[in-house]
């Protein structure tokens, strides 16, 4: 039996690869024959950097950059060199968890490190970029990015106008006479599943603006901000789009990649799919194993482990999956490739037992172990 397992991480327990070891290890306990082959998997959210370093021979490499509200942070990349790509997320330079609640204030937060995440992967040579755009703190358009590529965004002064959502207040004009020469040469593959437009109703700041410590006065405002920022950008940029689909993701920089530089959204278990080619390795399997922390209802509406049956599908190939733990919304999952699923919990704990590493490395093993004892019996008749 060749079986290929692709799971997510559980988080707060495993990384994507060692839930996928844990499953070949139970697996392997029942089957001392399988060939099991193990695949990372992520959705451009968290995890995303470690799944597609592990599961692609990459490096993790570390920048010190400006975090969103100016303190340095050290943001964690990946770099897989056979293709010079450099793996970003965005939570990791300007993320919404690296500050407390009482800080949470988008007129202030800042985009400005991840741009130098980006440069600091173009000096080594990367020229092939994904990146995640979920989990911001910000709500500045992506100026603050584009800033540290090199765009000016100036004051009538001619001055670079202030980090935050604030500075969009005092733009008066936008200008790439000194973008780095090397960003013409980049091309981005963003990963973003939410379909926001940049300003209204459905625009970043009344969507996911509350979340990051906006009031309605600062809706407003930074609404109006964006609206004259998306003005003057398509003057300089005809392809600009306040009304594109994603243009509102993580406060804007949708709109900033989609603007001013080389860039797609795409849906992140669609790029990483096809970044790690899982079709390629699960087209002659038996069995697809896949999986993450909770099976519920927004799995079944297209989350990673629905996009890994999805693609077994195609070939015919039966699906499981293993999960933490399960809501009864979880049916939905068979309705959309996931032949059988289980839950790995074994007894009565408590959640922070649960989710110990090693107790989560043991319960999926073991679980696993049993369900592929129970294939043996109608296998080998």
């Amino acid at each position: 039996m060749k079986a290929v397992v692709a799971i997510d991480s559980l988080k707060g327990s495993l990384t994507s690869m060692e839930a996928g070891n844990a499953v070949a290890e139970g697996i392997l306990r029942a089957d001392a024959q399988a060939e099991v082959v193990v695949r990372p998997l992520a959705d451009g959210g968290e995890g995303t950097v470690d799944a597609l370093v592990c599961g692609m021979k990459g490096t993790i490499q570390n920048a010190v950059v400006t975090g969103p509200l100016g303190a340095p942070v050290n943001c964690e990349y990946g770099i897989i060199e056979q293709t010079k790509t450099a793996v970003i997320e965005m939570a990791g330079a300007a993320g919404i968890t690296l500050i407390s609640e009482e800080e949470r204030n988008p007129m202030h937060t800042t985009s400005y490190g991840v741009g130098e995440v980006i440069k600091d992967a173009i000096t080594k040579g990367c020229r092939r970029f994904i990146i995640g755009i979920g989990g911001s703190a910000t709500n500045d358009g992506g100026i603050g990015m584009l800033q540290a590529l090199g765009y000016g965004f100036l004051d009538k002064e001619n001055k670079q106008i202030p980090f935050g959502a604030k500075g969009l207040e005092k733009l008066e004009t936008i200008t790439d006479a000194y973008v780095i020469p090397e960003l013409a040469e980049c091309e981005f593959r963003i990963a973003c599943d939410v379909t926001n437009t940049l300003c209204g109703e459905n625009g970043c700041s009344a969507v996911y603006g509350p979340q990051k410590g906006a009031t309605p006065s600062m809706i407003m405002q930074m609404d109006k901000w964006l609206e004259y920022y998306a003005a003057l950008a398509k003057k300089l940029y005809p392809k600009a789009n306040a009304l594109q689909a994603g243009a509102g993701a993580a406060g804007g920089m949708g709109f900033a990649f989609l603007s001013f530089t080389n860039a797609v959204l795409e849906s992140g278990i669609k790029i990483v799919l096809e970044e790690t080619q899982l079709e390629s390795y699960i087209e002659d399997a038996d069995m697809v194993i896949t999986g993450e922390g909770r099976l519920d209802g927004q799995t079944a509406m297209g989350k990673a482990p629905v996009g890994v049956a999805r693609l077994a599908k195609r070939h015919h190939i039966p699906v499981i999956a293993f999960a933490g733990s399960l809501t009864k919304e979880a049916v939905e999952c068979n309705k959309n490739g996931i032949d059988a699923f289980f839950p790995i919990l074994r007894n009565i704990v408590t959640l922070e037992d649960a989710m110990k590493p090693e107790n989560a490395k043991v319960n999926l093993s073991d679980s696993v172990e049993q369900v592929f004892r129970l294939i043996n019996i109608y296998k080998d008749k």
